[in-house]
């Protein structure tokens, strides 16, 4: 399991959460991703990445006044670069 701190880069954190999704964990793994919520239409955007890369998304909630957190399995293959 590995956590990654999205918050620094506020609205602009899914080009990294996919990076992530797709390179970084290995199938099988789990990772707990938190976010900044600026927006709640964030909120749906990383849920719609991870269904649309394959993996599942185990828990999504709200951490706090403005941050979110969303747990994901990886479960397709790394994509190599």
């Amino acid at each position: 399991m590995k956590r990654f701190d999205l918050r620094h880069l506020k609205n602009d954190f899914c080009q990294r959460l996919q990076s992530i999704l797709n390179v970084e964990l290995e199938q099988g793994e789990v990772g707990i991703f938190l976010f900044e919520v600026l927006d709640f239409t964030n909120v749906q955007k990383s849920a719609d990445i991870v269904e649309e890369s394959g993996n599942t998304l185990l828990n999504s909630l709200r951490f706090n006044e403005v941050d979110w957190t969303i747990v994901v399995r990886k479960e397709t293959k790394r994509v190599e670069q």
